[in-house]
């Protein structure tokens, strides 16, 4: 890191050398078109698949840029991460390619999927009530009882610079493509993702506009962007969107979202489940909730993508069966 402190957002540097580091471990994943959505919406939009990635999410990304450079004594001490599921899956693959023990602390709701993925990498999960505990509290003491180290899900600068290689490769791929990119759209949960996409894309392709897109009830960064302050979730929000259900924004990924974010928007649960039924009608991509919220902002017309070139994240692929089958017949 050229940071000189953990509380020092990353710089674009610092993004190249997530991607050095990344380079053959992580997937370099397609920037994919069709030219029926691009009927559809009157513009040209450019989806990146981050499914396609190991553990099927962008996850892997910031967890191997974290856990990769970790020291001998700290790999043996072994991590610990909280998460509702991509996150967890990611932390638990870049441990075990590193040959450190994780332990990962889940909510007892999350998708049956996530959690047998997750333990699928050997990582032991720890169960907790999101509604009657608190995640952080059950995961430090988990650090402090086995000497481990905490990889948190997004504020963190090696974390927002590993995320950071999805707005690397959307810029280099669009520049392959001869597309010059109007706007970028990703999901926001925690603000790693966009963040670190934002700080990319500033370097990369500084006249393209970047938007986070979030949930009903739990767009605690586009309220936070326009108040200027850190806002929380509603209070009772819900939401099928499972990965994007923090409850306010990150210290270092607002600092960097409020400098470089054109704003936020909003979608429902109900154009999200359309937006999954288009992905797999037409580019063949099976979304989770999450991941598909920035596909239902360009598709919904929350994002006006008429006569404008607009990529697309979709960050994640994990859903269990029965919520993808209702998500198509809805």
């Amino acid at each position: 890191m050229t940071s000189s402190t953990a509380f020092d957002p990353p710089t674009f540097a610092d993004i190249e050398s997530a991607a050095r580091r990344l380079d053959g471990k992580a997937v370099r994943t397609p920037l994919l078109e069709s030219p029926l959505l691009n009927e559809r919406i009157g513009g040209r939009l450019l989806i990146k698949a981050e499914p396609l990635q190991r553990t099927g999410s962008f996850k892997f990304r910031g967890a191997y840029n974290r856990i990769s450079r970790l020291d001998a004594g700290q790999i043996e001490g072994g991590v610990v991460a909280f998460s509702s599921g991509n996150h967890a899956q990611g932390v638990a693959a870049a441990a075990h390619a590193m040959g450190a023990p994780a332990t990962i602390v889940m909510p007892s709701d999350a998708p049956a999927i996530k959690v047998d993925n997750t333990r699928a990498w050997g990582a032991e999960v720890v169960l907790y009530d999101r509604y009657r505990e608190d995640r952080d509290a059950v995961a430090q003491a988990l650090v402090e009882e086995r000497g481990a180290t905490l990889v948190p899900p997004f504020d963190h600068p090696l974390i927002i610079a590993g995320q950071g290689t999805v707005g690397l490769e959307i810029a280099e791929q669009a520049d392959a493509a001869d597309a010059k990119l109007d706007a970028v759209l990703s999901p926001c949960g925690g603000g790693g993702l966009i963040s670190g996409c934002a700080l990319a894309l500033a370097e990369r392709s500084p006249g393209t506009q970047v938007y986070a897109v979030e949930p009903e009830g739990f767009d605690d960064t586009t309220r936070s962007l326009v108040e200027g302050s850190r806002q929380n979730a509603l209070d009772g929000a819900k939401s099928f969107c499972d990965a994007l259900l923090a409850k306010t924004p990150g210290v270092l990924t607002f600092s960097i979202n409020q400098k470089l974010l054109a704003g936020g928007l909003v979608v429902s649960d109900s154009e999200v489940a359309q937006a999954m039924a288009m992905a797999l009608m037409y580019l063949k991509l099976v979304a989770e909730p999450g991941g598909a919220t920035a596909l239902a902002a360009a598709l919904s017309g929350k994002f006006d993508c008429r006569g404008k070139t607009v990529a697309v994240v979709v960050s994640g692929g994990n859903v269990d069966p029965a919520t993808f089958a209702k998500a198509l017949s809805s």
